[in-house]
Protein backbone atom coordinates (compact mmCIF):
# COMPACT_ATOMS: atom_id res chain seq x y z
CA UNK A 1 0.00 0.00 0.00
CA UNK A 2 0.99 3.58 -0.65
CA UNK A 3 -0.40 6.56 1.26
CA UNK A 4 -0.17 9.82 -0.68
CA UNK A 5 -0.68 10.89 -4.29
CA UNK A 6 2.13 13.38 -4.88
CA UNK A 7 5.20 12.67 -7.05
CA UNK A 8 6.64 10.35 -4.38
CA UNK A 9 3.50 8.25 -3.99
CA UNK A 10 2.71 8.07 -7.70
CA UNK A 11 6.28 7.15 -8.67
CA UNK A 12 6.27 4.46 -5.99
CA UNK A 13 3.02 3.18 -7.47
CA UNK A 14 4.47 3.09 -10.99
CA UNK A 15 7.46 1.03 -9.87
CA UNK A 16 5.40 -1.22 -7.62
CA UNK A 17 2.89 -1.94 -10.38
CA UNK A 18 5.61 -2.70 -12.90
CA UNK A 19 7.11 -5.05 -10.31
CA UNK A 20 3.78 -6.90 -9.96
CA UNK A 21 3.41 -5.92 -6.30
CA UNK A 22 -0.34 -5.29 -6.67
CA UNK A 23 -0.15 -1.73 -5.25
CA UNK A 24 -3.11 0.07 -3.72
CA UNK A 25 -2.70 3.85 -3.48
CA UNK A 26 -4.82 5.93 -1.12
CA UNK A 27 -4.83 9.51 -2.36
CA UNK A 28 -5.67 11.56 0.71
CA UNK A 29 -7.68 14.77 0.51
CA UNK A 30 -5.08 16.72 -1.49
CA UNK A 31 -4.91 14.96 -4.83
CA UNK A 32 -1.44 15.27 -6.29
CA UNK A 33 0.04 16.86 -3.19
CA UNK A 34 1.66 20.28 -3.36
CA UNK A 35 2.69 19.89 -7.01
CA UNK A 36 -0.97 19.90 -8.05
CA UNK A 37 -1.29 23.49 -6.80
CA UNK A 38 1.71 24.72 -8.80
CA UNK A 39 1.18 26.59 -12.04
CA UNK A 40 4.33 26.18 -14.12
CA UNK A 41 6.77 23.34 -13.49
CA UNK A 42 9.85 24.03 -15.61
CA UNK A 43 12.42 21.81 -13.89
CA UNK A 44 10.85 18.36 -14.11
CA UNK A 45 12.86 16.31 -16.67
CA UNK A 46 11.07 15.30 -19.85
CA UNK A 47 9.06 18.50 -20.29
CA UNK A 48 11.23 20.92 -22.29
CA UNK A 49 8.36 23.41 -22.59
CA UNK A 50 7.27 23.02 -18.97
CA UNK A 51 4.10 21.49 -17.56
CA UNK A 52 1.49 22.61 -15.05
CA UNK A 53 1.28 20.88 -11.69
CA UNK A 54 -2.21 19.45 -12.30
CA UNK A 55 -1.12 18.12 -15.72
CA UNK A 56 1.91 16.43 -14.19
CA UNK A 57 -0.23 14.81 -11.51
CA UNK A 58 -2.77 13.64 -14.09
CA UNK A 59 -0.12 12.07 -16.31
CA UNK A 60 1.64 10.34 -13.42
CA UNK A 61 -1.64 8.94 -12.12
CA UNK A 62 -2.58 7.61 -15.55
CA UNK A 63 0.86 6.03 -15.89
CA UNK A 64 0.54 4.31 -12.51
CA UNK A 65 -2.95 2.99 -13.33
CA UNK A 66 -1.81 1.84 -16.77
CA UNK A 67 0.43 -0.72 -15.06
CA UNK A 68 -2.25 -1.86 -12.64
CA UNK A 69 -2.20 0.47 -9.64
CA UNK A 70 -5.54 0.57 -7.85
CA UNK A 71 -6.42 4.07 -6.67
CA UNK A 72 -8.69 4.76 -3.71
CA UNK A 73 -9.88 8.35 -3.35
CA UNK A 74 -10.10 8.39 0.42
CA UNK A 75 -8.29 9.58 3.54
CA UNK A 76 -6.43 7.40 6.03
CA UNK A 77 -7.64 8.07 9.57
CA UNK A 78 -5.78 5.40 11.59
CA UNK A 79 -2.95 2.88 11.24
CA UNK A 80 -1.63 -0.04 13.25
CA UNK A 81 2.02 -0.57 12.37
CA UNK A 82 2.91 -2.50 15.52
CA UNK A 83 1.54 -5.75 14.13
CA UNK A 84 2.17 -7.44 10.82
CA UNK A 85 0.43 -7.36 8.41
CA UNK A 86 -0.16 -3.65 8.96
CA UNK A 87 -3.72 -2.38 9.31
CA UNK A 88 -4.86 0.78 7.54
CA UNK A 89 -8.25 2.37 8.20
CA UNK A 90 -9.78 5.04 5.96
CA UNK A 91 -12.98 7.01 6.37
CA UNK A 92 -14.90 4.25 4.60
CA UNK A 93 -12.90 1.01 4.66
CA UNK A 94 -10.18 -1.08 6.29
CA UNK A 95 -7.16 -2.71 4.66
CA UNK A 96 -4.22 -4.94 5.50
CA UNK A 97 -0.86 -4.75 3.78
CA UNK A 98 2.44 -6.57 4.01
CA UNK A 99 4.46 -3.47 3.08
CA UNK A 100 3.66 0.22 3.36
CA UNK A 101 5.12 3.29 1.65
CA UNK A 102 4.33 6.56 3.40
CA UNK A 103 4.29 9.53 1.03
CA UNK A 104 2.01 11.90 2.93
CA UNK A 105 4.24 14.94 2.37
CA UNK A 106 4.07 18.16 4.35
CA UNK A 107 1.54 20.98 4.80
CA UNK A 108 2.04 24.75 4.83
CA UNK A 109 3.03 26.29 8.15
CA UNK A 110 0.70 28.99 9.49
CA UNK A 111 1.59 32.44 10.76
CA UNK A 112 -0.30 31.93 14.01
CA UNK A 113 -1.54 35.52 14.22
CA UNK A 114 -5.01 36.90 15.06
CA UNK A 115 -7.32 36.89 12.06
CA UNK A 116 -5.48 34.16 10.13
CA UNK A 117 -8.02 31.43 10.77
CA UNK A 118 -10.96 33.83 10.81
CA UNK A 119 -10.24 35.05 7.28
CA UNK A 120 -9.15 31.74 5.77
CA UNK A 121 -10.85 31.60 2.38
CA UNK A 122 -11.82 35.25 2.71
CA UNK A 123 -8.48 36.79 1.91
CA UNK A 124 -6.05 34.44 3.66
CA UNK A 125 -4.69 31.66 1.44
CA UNK A 126 -1.85 29.17 1.19
CA UNK A 127 -2.39 28.51 -2.52
CA UNK A 128 -2.00 31.27 -5.10
CA UNK A 129 -2.89 28.85 -7.87
CA UNK A 130 -6.21 28.11 -6.21
CA UNK A 131 -7.19 31.64 -5.21
CA UNK A 132 -5.22 34.14 -7.28
CA UNK A 133 -8.08 34.61 -9.73
CA UNK A 134 -10.19 36.20 -6.98
CA UNK A 135 -7.71 39.05 -6.49
CA UNK A 136 -7.90 40.69 -9.88
CA UNK A 137 -6.98 44.38 -9.74
CA UNK A 138 -6.34 44.19 -5.98
CA UNK A 139 -3.33 44.46 -3.73
CA UNK A 140 -1.98 41.35 -2.00
CA UNK A 141 0.86 40.36 0.31
CA UNK A 142 3.00 37.23 0.18
CA UNK A 143 4.73 36.24 3.41
CA UNK A 144 8.07 34.50 3.08
CA UNK A 145 11.45 34.74 1.41
CA UNK A 146 12.08 31.38 -0.23
CA UNK A 147 11.49 29.99 -3.71
CA UNK A 148 7.81 29.25 -3.06
CA UNK A 149 7.10 32.79 -1.90
CA UNK A 150 8.63 34.35 -5.00
CA UNK A 151 7.15 31.79 -7.40
CA UNK A 152 3.66 32.36 -6.06
CA UNK A 153 4.21 36.10 -5.89
CA UNK A 154 5.17 36.17 -9.57
CA UNK A 155 2.09 34.13 -10.39
CA UNK A 156 -0.12 36.56 -8.48
CA UNK A 157 1.08 39.46 -10.64
CA UNK A 158 -1.10 37.98 -13.38
CA UNK A 159 -4.10 39.15 -11.38
CA UNK A 160 -3.17 41.65 -8.67
CA UNK A 161 -2.23 45.29 -9.18
CA UNK A 162 0.57 45.02 -6.65
CA UNK A 163 2.24 42.16 -4.79
CA UNK A 164 4.24 42.93 -1.67
CA UNK A 165 6.69 40.33 -0.38
CA UNK A 166 6.75 40.56 3.43
CA UNK A 167 10.07 39.31 4.77
CA UNK A 168 11.34 39.48 8.34
CA UNK A 169 14.99 39.83 7.28
CA UNK A 170 16.91 41.98 4.82
CA UNK A 171 17.88 39.25 2.36
CA UNK A 172 15.88 36.54 0.61
CA UNK A 173 16.55 32.80 0.55
CA UNK A 174 15.07 32.37 -2.93
CA UNK A 175 17.29 31.40 -5.87
CA UNK A 176 19.07 34.11 -7.88
CA UNK A 177 16.96 33.59 -11.02
CA UNK A 178 13.71 34.08 -9.10
CA UNK A 179 15.05 37.19 -7.40
CA UNK A 180 16.05 38.61 -10.76
CA UNK A 181 12.58 37.95 -12.17
CA UNK A 182 11.04 39.64 -9.16
CA UNK A 183 13.24 42.74 -9.57
CA UNK A 184 12.20 43.06 -13.19
CA UNK A 185 8.49 42.82 -12.39
CA UNK A 186 7.08 46.29 -11.80
CA UNK A 187 4.17 44.92 -9.79
CA UNK A 188 6.39 43.39 -7.11
CA UNK A 189 7.90 45.06 -4.05
CA UNK A 190 9.75 43.69 -1.02
CA UNK A 191 8.95 45.00 2.44
CA UNK A 192 12.13 44.22 4.36
CA UNK A 193 12.48 43.51 8.09
CA UNK A 194 8.74 43.20 8.59
CA UNK A 195 6.33 40.67 10.05
CA UNK A 196 2.55 40.44 10.06
CA UNK A 197 1.17 40.62 13.60
CA UNK A 198 -2.55 40.73 12.87
CA UNK A 199 -4.92 40.35 9.93
CA UNK A 200 -7.99 42.56 10.10
CA UNK A 201 -11.20 43.06 8.17
CA UNK A 202 -14.96 42.99 8.12
CA UNK A 203 -16.13 39.80 6.44
CA UNK A 204 -12.94 39.74 4.35
CA UNK A 205 -9.34 40.90 4.73
CA UNK A 206 -9.00 44.68 4.60
CA UNK A 207 -5.81 45.55 6.46
CA UNK A 208 -2.81 43.93 8.13
CA UNK A 209 -0.81 45.13 11.10
CA UNK A 210 2.91 45.08 10.26
CA UNK A 211 5.75 45.22 12.77
CA UNK A 212 9.29 46.35 12.03
CA UNK A 213 11.44 43.45 13.28
CA UNK A 214 14.28 45.85 14.16
CA UNK A 215 12.46 48.63 15.99
CA UNK A 216 9.15 47.06 16.98
CA UNK A 217 7.23 49.92 15.39
CA UNK A 218 3.80 48.91 14.07
CA UNK A 219 1.69 50.18 11.19
CA UNK A 220 -1.49 49.23 9.35
CA UNK A 221 -1.51 48.64 5.60
CA UNK A 222 -4.58 48.20 3.38
CA UNK A 223 -4.56 44.87 1.51
CA UNK A 224 -7.11 42.43 0.10
CA UNK A 225 -5.20 39.16 0.27
CA UNK A 226 -2.49 37.49 2.38
CA UNK A 227 -0.69 34.46 0.92
CA UNK A 228 1.50 32.56 3.38
CA UNK A 229 4.67 30.67 2.39
CA UNK A 230 6.83 30.26 5.52
CA UNK A 231 7.63 26.57 5.51
CA UNK A 232 5.87 23.30 6.08
CA UNK A 233 4.82 20.82 8.73
CA UNK A 234 5.23 17.10 7.96
CA UNK A 235 1.96 15.16 7.73
CA UNK A 236 2.98 12.51 10.22
CA UNK A 237 0.36 12.74 12.96
CA UNK A 238 -1.04 9.34 11.99
CA UNK A 239 2.25 7.66 12.86
CA UNK A 240 2.97 9.27 16.22
CA UNK A 241 4.15 6.78 18.86
CA UNK A 242 4.59 4.13 16.17
CA UNK A 243 7.42 5.40 13.94
CA UNK A 244 10.59 7.21 14.92
CA UNK A 245 10.54 10.94 14.12
CA UNK A 246 12.89 13.87 14.59
CA UNK A 247 12.14 16.89 16.77
CA UNK A 248 10.19 18.54 13.93
CA UNK A 249 8.00 15.50 13.32
CA UNK A 250 9.65 14.30 10.12
CA UNK A 251 9.94 10.53 9.73
CA UNK A 252 13.43 9.18 10.34
CA UNK A 253 14.55 6.94 7.49
CA UNK A 254 17.90 5.42 6.62
CA UNK A 255 19.68 5.82 3.28
CA UNK A 256 17.42 3.14 1.77
CA UNK A 257 14.27 4.80 3.15
CA UNK A 258 13.57 2.15 5.80
CA UNK A 259 11.76 3.60 8.81
CA UNK A 260 12.04 2.26 12.35
CA UNK A 261 9.59 -0.56 11.55
CA UNK A 262 10.57 -3.24 9.01
CA UNK A 263 8.33 -3.13 5.96
CA UNK A 264 7.41 0.55 6.36
CA UNK A 265 9.17 3.00 4.04
CA UNK A 266 9.18 6.79 3.77
CA UNK A 267 9.24 8.72 0.50
CA UNK A 268 9.25 12.45 -0.25
CA UNK A 269 8.74 15.46 1.97
CA UNK A 270 7.41 13.34 4.81
CA UNK A 271 11.11 12.78 5.59
CA UNK A 272 12.94 15.13 3.19
CA UNK A 273 13.14 18.65 4.62
CA UNK A 274 16.17 19.67 2.58
CA UNK A 275 15.46 19.40 -1.15
CA UNK A 276 11.65 19.73 -1.35
CA UNK A 277 11.54 19.26 -5.12
CA UNK A 278 9.11 17.20 -7.17
CA UNK A 279 11.91 15.35 -8.95
CA UNK A 280 13.60 14.53 -5.62
CA UNK A 281 10.32 13.20 -4.23
CA UNK A 282 9.81 11.11 -7.35
CA UNK A 283 13.29 9.66 -6.87
CA UNK A 284 12.50 8.78 -3.28
CA UNK A 285 9.29 7.10 -4.45
CA UNK A 286 11.29 4.95 -6.84
CA UNK A 287 13.78 3.99 -4.12
CA UNK A 288 11.08 3.17 -1.58
CA UNK A 289 9.27 0.94 -4.04
CA UNK A 290 12.41 -0.95 -4.95
CA UNK A 291 13.15 -1.50 -1.27
CA UNK A 292 9.57 -2.64 -0.66
CA UNK A 293 9.98 -5.23 -3.43
CA UNK A 294 13.14 -6.56 -1.74
CA UNK A 295 11.40 -6.65 1.63
CA UNK A 296 8.45 -8.63 0.22
CA UNK A 297 10.78 -11.09 -1.49
CA UNK A 298 12.61 -11.71 1.79
CA UNK A 299 9.29 -11.94 3.63
CA UNK A 300 8.15 -14.71 1.31
CA UNK A 301 11.24 -16.79 2.08
CA UNK A 302 12.13 -15.88 5.65
CA UNK A 303 8.98 -14.53 7.29
CA UNK A 304 8.57 -11.17 9.01
CA UNK A 305 11.90 -10.16 10.58
CA UNK A 306 10.29 -9.00 13.83
CA UNK A 307 7.57 -11.65 14.09
CA UNK A 308 8.11 -12.18 17.82
CA UNK A 309 8.20 -8.50 18.76
CA UNK A 310 5.67 -7.32 21.31
CA UNK A 311 4.14 -3.87 20.71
Amino acid sequence: MIIGSGPAGLTAAIYAARGFLNPLLITGNELGGQIATTTDVDNFPGFPNGVTGPELYDQMQKQAERFGTRTVFDEVVAVDLLHHPFKIRTTSDEFETKALIIATGASPRKLGVPGENEFLGRGVSYCATCDGFFFRNKEVMVVGGGDSALQEGLFLTKFANRVRIIHRRESLRAGPSLQERMKKNEKMQVVWNSAIREIQGNGAVQTVKLEDTRTGAQSETPVSGVFVYIGHEPNTGLFKDQLAMDHEGYLIADARLHTSIPGVFAAGEVHDKVFRQAIASAGYGCMASMEAEKFLAELEHNGYPDANRQP
